[in-house]
């Protein structure tokens, strides 16, 4: 008669010494958050992917979750970083896993590229020329998602 281990239909248990032969190595993603900040810090946001700086964004507002799948579903269903940052908190609602810590981290870096903007904007002359109008109404406009009128002057 088989004694039952409770370790039926391939269940491993917690202590299990790994099988001969082979050496203990830790998962693929063990130490992702830091390489990932590392090669921020090294290269800049330019050197990764609207994904990648997604993930960036989700690690404060997730502790301890693998964000990169959350973070291709959001550049798939939106399109890029700055589309995603710039959604409405009910479009970002509507895909599974985001919640008010994660709406807010995007609010927040959203509210702050505003606020660096206009800052730039007001260092110098706002409406010198048609690049200045473009980059302007570019910055304050660009991934709203319903219809503004303004009128410069």
């Amino acid at each position: 008669m088989k004694r039952k281990t409770g370790l039926e239909n391939g269940a491993v248990p917690d202590e299990a010494p790994p099988p001969s032969g082979l050496e203990e190595s830790a998962p693929h993603f063990t130490g992702h958050r830091e390489r990932l900040r590392e090669r921020f810090r090294n290269a800049g946001g330019e050197a990764l992917p609207d994904y990648e700086l997604l993930e960036l964004v989700l690690f404060r507002a997730v502790a301890r979750a693998d964000v990169k799948p959350l973070a291709k579903r959001l550049i798939e269903r939106f399109g890029s970083f700055a589309e995603v940052v710039a959604a409405s908190p009910a479009r970002l609602a509507e895909v599974k896993g985001v919640g008010e810590a994660i709406i807010t981290e995007f609010k927040l870096i959203g509210a702050s590229v505003e606020r660096v903007t206009r800052g730039q904007m007001r260092a110098r002359p706002v409406l010198s020329s048609w690049s200045a109008v473009i980059a302007h109404c570019r910055a304050s406009m660009a991934f709203v998602d319903h219809e503004q009128f303004r009128i410069l002057h």
